[in-house]
């Protein structure tokens, strides 16, 4: 167990011991150059600017889902955080000055730990599995769930902003 910060709020019941419902499967696993939470980035900015590549391996029975995502300079990749606390409902980050619920956050401490990255594809090759990726905030061994393109005529909202929060 960890240890919670003044003004955190755990939920009652561990989202890993309710039944599941989704029937979600890990489609591979990322092999990332990070081994430790100390080390690893806290976003994918900071992964990018330690400029360290990753690879994300798909087992072989979901390879033929690779066909064709060579096309996509950039892919969305959803990863499942399995280190991540799942109790947390309300954190209090060491840099914000109250506490805030977990959806207003991208901390990996949620209900449901599922991952959200945007990397650059850097190479496909659908026998062995592997996707090249410019970088990636995740530990080595982390399980992927799903990949996509990314496009940036309908993902891209160059406005969006989180009021109260500098994004530069």
């Amino acid at each position: 167990m960890f240890e919670t910060r003044d003004g955190e709020q755990r939920l009652e019941t561990d989202p890993a011991d309710m039944a599941p419902d989704g029937h979600v499967v890990f489609i591979g696993r990322i092999a990332s150059p990070w081994t430790s939470r100390e080390d690893c980035p806290k976003n994918m900015r900071q992964a990018r600017e330690a400029g360290r590549p990753a690879t994300v391996m798909i087992d072989h029975a979901f390879r033929a889902g690779l066909q064709n995502l060579e096309r996509a300079s950039h892919v969305v990749i959803l990863s499942w955080l399995h280190h991540a606390p799942r109790t947390l409902i309300v954190q209090k980050p060491r840099h914000a000055a109250e506490p805030k619920g977990v959806f207003s956050l991208r901390s990996p401490a949620r209900p449901n730990p599922v991952g959200l990255h945007v990397a650059r594809l850097v190479a496909v090759d659908i026998e062995s599995g592997r996707i090249e990726i410019d970088a990636i905030d995740v530990l080595d061994g982390t399980p992927v769930i799903d990949i996509k393109p990314y496009y940036a005529s309908t993902d891209a909202f160059p406005d969006a902003t989180i009021a109260g929060r500098d994004e530069t």
